[in-house]
């Protein structure tokens, strides 16, 4: 989509109304909007129309490159990662201890750039809950692991987090997420540290029966279905080797379809292997099932089609927007992300970079923008991401999961003033002032 075209305002509507429905629907018409077939219903009816606008404006073939060359690749990479973190499960029962709870944040810090944000979460997320299963006070710790492991960690890699695979698609290489290195350790550090300090805290007041059954029921962390390690493995050689970079031809539009797709043919090629060699045992375990993609399948094809238009306007009209130094990309990028999904919102705000590029005001460096407009609009995207229960999605799933344990997770609003708003935004803009100084 390297046109740039004037299109009426009207246009955006579609895109206004289906982020809209992301984010209200679950609160408002929860039992209707849990159906899967009510997501494809929306995306239809809001997508098709746009479809159609596009194909009337000769502009086909952006609706083309946007379906077939970022929505395709989105989702194959999400439902291999999917998959295959579905094959491994990790069960246990540790001694509760601060130290202990850290290194499994710490673990789940690592482990999102390499799996996902949500196939780490869902990794490590039941482990932790029957480590802390014999404490009374355990909500924080859920709330410190939707930051780290559902959201920050994964900072690093195309893989970490849906916005960084939509801009490694943009022409940013697997080992450019790299460079951000500095701020994913500044957030990690300091979380881990404030976590470290009020779990001790809290640890302390435990009561000795707590404590004594910590003891009496700790079992072993065993890991199941190792064979999906490999899997990862291959996952993260055909993001990292199978692409424009190492692959010219793949960029030739007249090239063969399987040259073209050759990383989305292996991805599923890993999908299928996963499934035949890993046991059913094992994913009953983990409470597989294909609901979860599906359900990512319907919503982005909506998101997808119907933001054309809205990717168009901004490049257009990004001047006129007053956005131009990388603090103001950071935290614009961060608020949207917070009530919206990060990935069409990280897309929209690199539309508005490329809009300042054409216009004269910066000279591209990586993904068609200057390197460090990259870095804010990826460090708001997946930083804020933490910010709400909505701002990511396995943020919801977790809190879910801890909810079937017992455990007492706070509201919408009061997961905001008692967590994100008092601890995490802090944190944010300590990285905007070492990073992006004004």
């Amino acid at each position: 989509m390297e046109q740039a075209v004037d299109l009426p305002l009207w246009s955006l509507i579609p895109f206004v109304a289906m982020l809209m429905m992301v984010a209200v629907a679950p609160l408002m018409m929860k039992e209707m909007w849990e159906k899967n077939s009510t997501k494809l219903i929306v995306s239809l009816v809001l997508g098709v129309p746009v479809a159609v606008f596009l194909i009337n404006r000769d502009m086909s073939q952006a609706l083309e490159h946007q379906l077939l060359y970022d929505y395709v690749p989105f989702i194959v990479l999400l439902a291999s990662l999917f998959v295959v973190t579905g094959g491994i499960h990790l069960s246990g029962d540790l001694l509760a201890k601060p130290l202990t709870n850290t290194i499994f944040l710490a673990t789940g810090y690592l482990f999102a750039s390499l799996m996902g944000t949500t196939g780490a979460a869902m990794l490590l997320i039941r482990p932790l809950l029957e480590t802390n299963s014999q404490r009374k006070y355990t909500t924080h710790t859920v709330l410190f692991f939707i930051a780290l492991v559902a959201n920050c960690g994964g900072l690093l890699t195309p893989l970490g987090d849906p916005p960084l695979f939509l801009l490694y698609l943009r022409g940013a290489s697997f080992t450019w997420f790299l460079h951000m290195f500095p701020a994913w350790l500044l957030v990690g550090a300091i979380l881990l540290t404030l976590y470290y300090f009020l779990d001790s805290y809290w640890y302390k007041k435990e009561s000795e029966h707590r404590l004594f059954a910590d003891e009496e029921e700790r079992r072993p962390l065993r890991i199941y279905g190792q064979v999906n390690i490999v899997y990862l493995l291959l996952i993260v050689a055909a993001v990292a080797f199978i692409n424009v970079g190492f692959i010219p031809a793949m960029g030739d539009p007249e090239a063969p379809v399987w040259v073209r797709f050759l990383r989305e043919i292996v991805l599923v090629s890993v999908i299928f292997l996963s499934l035949y060699s890993t046991k059913q045992e094992v994913r009953s375990l983990n409470r597989f099932s294909w609901n979860p993609i599906l359900e990512v399948a319907a919503v982005f094809l909506g998101i997808f089609t119907t933001m054309i238009p809205a990717m168009l306007f901004l490049k257009s009209h990004a001047a006129s927007f007053g956005l131009s130094q990388p603090w103001q990309f950071f935290y614009s990028t961060g608020m949207l992300s917070s009530f919206l999904d990060n990935a069409p919102t990280a897309l929209a705000f690199h539309g508005v970079a490329t809009g300042l590029v054409d216009s004269g005001a910066a000279l591209a460096e990586v993904a068609g923008i200057p390197e460090v407009l990259l870095e804010a609009i990826s460090m708001g995207a997946v930083f804020f991401g933490a910010m709400t229960y909505i701002g990511n999605g396995p943020n919801f799933m977790v809190k879910a999961i801890s909810e079937e344990y017992g455990y007492k997770m706070p509201s919408f609003f009061g997961y905001m003033y008692k967590f994100s708003l008092c601890v995490l935004l802090p944190v944010y803009i300590v990285v905007q002032l070492v990073f992006f100084f004004f």
